[in-house]
């Protein structure tokens, strides 16, 4: 697999994180010491991985049991040796946000090491 999939996978595996409410998932998809970032109603909202995980798996019943419609996309993918970016815009909690993923490459793997996040708007009913 190359790098540009494997990057697509390390993206899937944080949109699946939220989705299915996995605190798993999102300590697979983020390294150790990445922060989450971004606006939510005028206030910055600054979040370690752990705090991110701790949120996502809050949601009970998770949004795929809910029976939510998954939104996820994949807009851009630019790699400069072992740093990449990619830009994602998904649904999560009734919003749209478009996403900034910072990615390193670690022992062989890539992970995020920054989210900036922009809620665009109310998602899409599904």
């Amino acid at each position: 697999m190359d790098d540009k999939q494997q990057i697509e996978n390390t993206a899937q595996t944080y949109f699946d994180s939220m989705f299915e409410a996995s605190a798993e998932k999102a300590h697979a998809a983020f390294h150790p010491n990445a922060k989450i970032t971004g606006y939510m109603q005028g206030d910055l909202l600054e979040l370690t991985v752990e705090q991110f995980a701790e949120f996502v798996s809050s949601k009970n019943p998770s949004p795929k049991d809910n029976g939510e419609t998954a939104r996820f996309e994949i807009l851009s993918v630019e790699i400069a040796g072992d740093t990449a970016v990619a830009r994602v815009r998904d649904d999560y909690d009734g919003i749209t946000f478009l996403d900034t993923l910072s990615m390193i490459k670690v022992d062989g793997e890539w992970r995020i090491y920054n989210k900036l996040f922009f809620a665009e708007s109310e998602a899409a009913a599904a």
